[in-house]
């Protein structure tokens, strides 16, 4: 049986749950009284840990989207937010910002969060064009214009590595790892708008995403505008990769697996799937992020590695489901 709209209720009081109650976990645990009685542990919430849960759960909910608008558009259930390469061409802007020593900020804006978003650009500007090239092109064939500029973009992340110093080279590596280690709410600022345009452009298109599904022949008898919805709805979800990824760093699964497991429980209509996966996800990337924490406290482990640890299984599970070969 099928959730319906009060199937988001629940979703939307776990929501406000990770949001209230999280800031308060970490390597020491912060009770209200400290937060209200205590400056150093106010500042500390205030700044630190309140601010990293808000971001994580804006990016959670982000990739959520995107995943699912992959998904629909290619119909595939694998598809996830990277699948064009957008996340590789963040990566390498972001790795070519630091490699030519350009590391800093430009009017309060973090210079390598500039260079993974003109990254993140010029990847999806290209799959437009090499996709564009091909008369008639179909959603495969910007799936595989998709893959060979991520491909592009990854031998170049490659070769800056290959070129950087020791202390560059460690940066880099870190940076792909993906993390929500934030300090303030400028990195939340940064990222808000790119988020919420995509989301927008996803909530208006809904009704394409919907007929996307039937097939692409189908959904131009109904009336819709194949090329101009697939590019405006990749459009979008590159928009909000390439915000999430210049805070974050690249994430993975994220947008593979909450779009997979909202649908069996919200069915395939997008205009209640979509803001229950943008739920769904921030509260994913939440607990994450918060177990990324405290699982080895005082250290911390990218939140990046943990989705990508939950990722494996999960991909193993989808493929058993759909193959008769497992």
């Amino acid at each position: 049986m099928r959730a319906g709209v009060a199937g988001l209720f629940p979703l939307f009081i776990c929501s406000v749950a990770a949001v209230a109650f999280l800031p308060f976990a970490g390597m020491e645990m912060i009770s209200v009284s400290q937060v209200s009685g205590d400056e150093f542990q106010r500042s500390i919430f205030f700044t630190l840990r309140l601010p990293r849960v808000i971001t994580a759960f804006t990016a959670g909910g982000g990739l959520a989207v995107c995943g699912l608008i992959f998904q629909g558009v290619f119909r595939n259930p694998l598809a996830d937010p990277f699948t064009l390469g957008i996340a590789s061409g963040a990566s390498c802007g972001a790795a070519l910002t630091i490699l030519t020593g350009l590391s800093g900020t430009l009017s309060g804006f973090p210079t390598v969060a500039l260079g993974a978003l003109c990254g993140a650009f010029l990847s999806f500007l290209l799959v437009i064009i090499f996709s564009g090239a091909v008369r008639g092109g179909t959603s495969y064939t910007v799936l595989l214009a998709g893959i060979a500029v991520s491909f592009f973009f990854s031998s170049l992340l490659m070769l800056s590595q290959y070129l950087s110093s020791m202390r560059d080279s460690f940066q880099i590596v870190r940076w792909l790892m993906g993390g929500v280690e934030v300090f303030g709410y400028g990195p939340l600022i940064s990222m808000l708008p790119f988020v919420t345009i995509g989301i927008c452009l996803a909530i208006v298109n809904t009704s394409a995403l919907d007929h996307f599904l039937t097939g692409e022949d189908i959904a131009q008898s109904r009336g819709v505008r194949i090329g101009f919805s697939r590019n405006l709805l990749l459009g979008a979800a590159s928009i909000m990769v390439g915000g999430i990824v210049s805070v974050c760093g690249p994430i993975g699964f994220v947008g593979m697996m909450v779009p997979h497991f909202c649908r069996s429980f919200f069915g395939a209509a997008h205009m209640l799937l979509l803001p229950a996966s943008f739920l769904a996800g921030g509260i994913f990337l939440t607990l994450c992020d918060t177990f990324a924490r405290v699982v080895i406290a005082p250290a911390e482990v990218p939140v990046g590695v943990i989705c990508a640890l939950l990722g494996g299984p999960f991909l193993i599970y989808v493929l058993r489901r759909r193959s008769k070969l497992f």
